[in-house]
């Protein structure tokens, strides 16, 4: 049994082509991260044909079953990424929407600081930061 098909089984989900092919792209993507449009893309790319409603469902329960991560940045787009145990933040291009992820133990000591300030403790967070990328950066706006 594959190590996907072994996620789905333990998540409660039935092991189904379409599951696995989806889960398979997010995984040899691991640090992009794929609209479902995008999914559907490197499925027809690869010969796969799934529909994106399809992609869209099993998506959506992957994310409940906690096998992915939906993110959604400015703009309203959602991305999804395999859901890893380490934490890391994004940044964002505001012009071509590509995403980085990072992580910062300064940053992380200073948000834990800022809280334990504040009286509270951290259960979760999520920063975000937006900017140009490289690439657009060095290409003129049209």
């Amino acid at each position: 049994m594959s190590e996907i098909s072994a996620k789905l089984k333990e998540a409660g989900l039935k092991i189904t082509l379409p599951r696995v092919k989806i889960l398979e792209i997010l995984e040899s993507n691991q640090g992009q991260h794929a609209s479902a449009e995008d999914i559907y893309k490197m499925l027809m790319e690869r010969g796969e044909e799934i529909g994106v409603a399809t992609i869209y469902r099993v998506l959506t329960q992957c994310e409940q079953a906690g096998l992915v991560t939906r993110l959604q940045f400015e703009g309203d787009r959602s991305v999804f990424e395999i859901r890893v145990d380490d934490h890391h933040d994004h940044i964002v291009c505001v012009r071509c929407g590509h995403v980085e992820e990072f992580n910062d133990e300064v940053i992380e000591k200073r948000q834990q600081e800022v809280a334990s300030e504040a009286g509270f403790t951290i259960e979760d967070h999520s920063m975000v930061l937006y900017g140009l990328c490289e690439n657009c950066q060095n290409t003129p706006e049209v």
